[in-house]
């Protein structure tokens, strides 16, 4: 087969487009959110928002979450009752990169040539449908692509393109498909994580939304979530709770760096300080400087019920 499994959200779209139940909107694609329903579907969110209506995480969180990983946001995450935002088997173009950043969709299906006629004509452009897509992004997006798998003729992007979603965003790219050009993307530096690569050109695929709810891997991706890649694979952090899971992932990562460092001094067994000092001296001193530096990036200290 030369296709996998439709994502149930894009085969639900189907079955409302034709039913009748759902007209076609505005900026040629078959599925799409307002602004308004944006907002709607992402009402816990306690930020400010971009003009397309996605919640717009601060950049203190953002950069909170630069040295964290599956596994310090994977439990915080299931507390918070979001048990499926973790997505592996990748192909890493930077393994040494991590990528975080804002979510900014876009939507893929194979192509139907009734319904892309009129994807294109609504365009009214000459763009070509990927290029739609990179023009519409800001400092910050992560561009995720849901080409459901697609890898051959479903390249989204080659050097070229790739360094204008760089320019564009100054950030990397979840491709659930394929790109082209590896030998002129790797120098770029980008992080970027994909599903393969091949020689031909993005074809036979229609643009179908962008900024909508899309599905990769076992996970449901809204616009304005906060994406986390490392080299074990993506996490997709909504919104509402990306204040505690950056809090509590830094707090990980906090006593992760205390307990290393002292490791590495040579004086300590591993039952000493893992999971936890058992020195009252030590429990001190690592409180006392985890909480200053929680306060270096305005984070509350823990409650007793938190250490």
């Amino acid at each position: 087969m030369r296709y996998i499994q439709l994502p149930i959200f894009s085969r639900l779209c189907y079955l409302l487009l034709f039913s009748g139940a759902l007209p076609l909107s505005l900026n040629a694609q078959l599925t799409g959110f307002s602004r308004a329903e944006l907002i709607k579907y992402t009402a816990n969110s306690p930020f400010e928002r971009f003009d397309d209506g996605r919640p717009k995480v601060p950049d203190q969180y953002i950069e909170a979450l630069r040295n964290s990983s599956s596994e310090m946001v994977w439990g915080p995450l299931r507390r918070a009752g979001f048990p499926n935002q973790w997505v592996d088997g990748w192909k890493l173009l930077q393994p040494d990169k991590k990528l975080v950043g804002r979510v900014f969709t876009a939507q893929f299906m194979p192509t139907r040539p009734d319904v892309d006629e009129i994807i294109e004509k609504e365009a009214n452009s000459e763009v070509r449908n990927n290029q739609r897509v990179i023009n519409r992004l800001q400092t910050g997006d992560v561009l995720v692509v849901d080409l459901f798998g697609k890898v051959e003729e479903g390249t989204f992007v080659g050097d070229n393109l790739a360094a204008a979603v760089f320019a564009a965003s100054g950030n990397g790219f979840v491709i659930d498909g394929g790109v082209r050009d590896l030998d002129g993307i790797i120098p770029q530096g980008m992080p970027g994580y994909v599903r393969g690569f091949h020689v031909s050109a993005l074809a036979d695929v229609m643009l179908t939304g962008v900024n909508v709810p899309i599905q990769i891997g076992n996970t449901t991706v809204m616009p304005g979530d906060v994406v986390l890649g490392d080299r074990e694979g993506l996490t997709f952090i909504p919104a509402s709770v990306v204040t505690e899971v950056a809090r509590a992932s830094k707090m990980t990562e906090l006593h992760d760096v205390w307990t290393k460092a002292k490791f590495a001094t040579g004086k300590y067994k591993a039952s000493d300080l893992y999971p936890r000092p058992k020195d009252p001296a030590l429990i001190k001193e690592f409180e006392e400087w985890r909480d200053s530096e929680l306060a270096k990036l305005g984070m509350e200290p823990p409650s007793p019920s938190e250490d």
